[in-house]
């Protein structure tokens, strides 16, 4: 208090010299002469620069008595351990694997078309037809010569059995009966080709070859079928996590078209490691009750890569660096009831971050305070105010 009342005297002798030339000024101005008005101004001038000068003292000197103003105002967060479950994102295409354009086996035209588009089918139903080209009739005749040959064989067969006859005629007539009934099964597998069945159970999604048209064994495509029961996600994953990623990981799909999320699980995690790009292929299951998700559909998921059950968390907006690269922040020390205490620079090791949170895995102890909000203009050492306290705060 004694300075300030010195500072209070000084202020006050420095406005009585200002009375003091102004009544001075007042006879510079009635003399009318230019020179002496010009000193005075001059002298004005030096004094004014004098008096800004000690005003800039007192200032100073002010803000260095006044400890109320050095006190900064804080708001705090705790660091509570919780669990962390950090999660990969990723874009992927849904698929299945029941999804196939159906080509002929056989050449020739295509007589009959038994499906139409939407129409669900089951595994093994004749979905179409094709000319046989006339091997029916070679399989009517095959299947008579074949009879003729079994007769035969069986009668050689009873002669040998009663040692009666030579053993070349009956095995001539073995021969004979083994080789016609080959080249019936040969035709029968011929003829089979010219059948189209379903490969599975589905829906004709497409038919794509009208009924009359000539078609090519392995090229003409007459129809695609699609089955939504098997249905799964695939995307490519970066290399560094093939550890991470692995089969049974939780997976979160969200399906913008849809408006839908599903929570999945990885059914499958490649071991080949794609050269070109650095990547391995992994299959998410998807279920699809309401048949509503369809083939490509872009699917945007969350695939956790890593948890811990006993992580603090803390936002990165309150971490520093300073000129080694050291992260640090900011807690707060010996807090007293009017939420006064001392800040105190800590340095830190972080792992991994989601979204504006970041995991602290060196430096904080459980349950520290944090200084959140006025971290950016705090000392180490310095006092501090905190003005709010929320021990759940941390991403806000």
């Amino acid at each position: 208090m004694k300075y300030i009342y010195q500072l209070i005297i000084v202020a006050l002798v420095l406005v009585s010299c200002s009375a003091d030339k102004d009544n001075s000024l007042d006879s510079v101005l009635e003399t009318g002469n230019l020179e002496t008005v010009r000193q005075k101004r001059e002298e004005l001038v030096n004094s004014q620069q004098a008096l800004d000068e000690k005003i800039k003292l007192l200032d100073e000197k002010i803000k260095s008595l006044d400890t109320t103003k050095q006190v900064p105002l804080i708001t705090t967060f705790k660091a509570n351990p919780e669990v962390f479950n950090h999660v990969l994102e990723l874009q992927g295409n849904v698929t299945t694997k029941d999804l196939l354009t159906i080509t002929p086996e056989y050449n020739g035209i295509l007589t009959n078309m038994f499906v139409k588009e939407g129409q669900s089918v089951s595994k093994g139903q004749i979905l179409a037809k094709i000319d046989d080209g006339g091997l029916s009739q070679q399989l009517a005749q095959l299947k008579i010569q074949s009879q003729l040959a079994k007769t035969t064989f069986e009668r050689q067969k009873r002669l040998w059995d009663q040692k009666i006859g030579s053993e070349i005629q009956f095995l001539q007539a073995k021969s004979s009966y083994e080789s016609q009934q080959e080249s019936v099964n040969q035709l029968n597998q011929q003829i089979a080709k010219t059948t189209v069945r379903a490969p599975f159970s589905g829906t004709i999604d497409d038919v794509i070859t009208e009924q009359g048209s000539v078609v090519i064994a392995g090229q003409t495509q007459l129809m695609r079928i699609v089955s939504l029961d098997n249905m799964y996600i695939e995307t490519e994953v970066p290399e560094r996590y093939v550890t991470d990623v692995v089969k049974g990981k939780n997976v979160t799909v969200n399906l913008p078209v849809l408006g839908k999320t599903i929570d999945t699980k990885v059914r499958q995690a490649s071991d080949f490691i794609n050269p070109a790009n650095r990547t391995f292929k992994v299959e998410i299951e998807i279920p699809n009750k309401d048949n509503d998700v369809k083939p490509n559909l872009t699917a945007r998921l969350k695939i956790n890569d890593y948890t811990n059950e006993q992580a603090l968390l803390i936002p990165q907006s309150v971490i520093s660096e300073n000129a080694d690269g050291e992260q640090y922040v900011y807690v707060v020390m010996d807090k007293n009831k009017e939420g006064l205490g001392t800040a105190k620079r800590v340095i830190i090791e972080t792992g991994r971050t989601q979204n504006d949170i970041i995991e602290v895995l060196k430096g904080l102890d459980n349950g520290a305070e944090i200084i959140k909000e006025g971290a950016r203009s705090v000392r180490d050492g310095q006092a501090v105010e905190i003005i709010e306290y929320n021990e759940d705060e941390k991403s806000n």
